[in-house]
């Protein structure tokens, strides 16, 4: 029997994330937190580019993409709302796993103001037909702002060149996770 996909939001994810991936393409993962996003990008492209801003999110990156002899990658210890300064390339996949470093200090988390100009160079770094995924944690107070700055970002999105869905889990306890995609469709 398969797995529900629809019960574990990341897994969900993923299976959407797999229409955009080839041994061609380019990904970034905007918040490389302990690397299983990561892991799996590097798997199924031909580069991936992370970023965190905490050291201990890169290091265990690192190694967990060094321990399964991968060298697709590059990750910087910089906000991801510095991308641009580190990629010029166009991307085919770019994700965000928002919230904080589980198992990590909770007090570092994302911010509404960094992810709003991520998700801006992220939208000029994406390719025509590529898409953006957002995973939002809003259980926390600055995950409520940063969800909603999110959602009203994505609606003001003009729609001659984006298509923005946005899915939520409407009959769960607890803020779970939900899922913003945005994909370019003109260049």
């Amino acid at each position: 029997m398969s797995m529900n996909l629809i019960t574990k939001t990341t897994s969900f994810a993923k299976e959407i994330w797999k229409d955009y991936l080839n041994s061609d393409c380019v990904a970034i993962d905007a918040t490389v937190g302990n690397g299983n996003d990561t892991l799996f990008l590097a798997q199924n492209c031909k580069f991936v580019y992370g970023f965190d801003i905490q050291k201990e999110a890169i290091d265990n990156t690192k190694d967990l993409l060094k321990n399964h002899g991968l060298d697709n990658f590059e990750l910087f210890e910089r906000s991801h709302s510095e991308m641009d300064e580190c990629i010029n390339e166009k991307a085919d996949l770019i994700v965000f796993n928002l919230g904080y470093l589980p198992d990590g200090i909770k007090s570092v988390t994302t911010r509404t103001d960094t992810t709003i100009k991520a998700v801006e160079k992220s939208l000029r770094l994406l390719r025509k037909d590529g898409l953006l995924s957002i995973m939002i944690y809003w259980g926390h107070e600055e995950g409520k702002h940063e969800r909603e700055a999110l959602l009203e970002y994505a609606r003001s999105l003009d729609s001659k060149v984006f298509h923005s869905v946005y899915i939520n889990t409407i009959n769960q306890k607890n803020n779970p996770p939900e899922i913003l995609l945005i994909t370019r469709k003109i260049d």
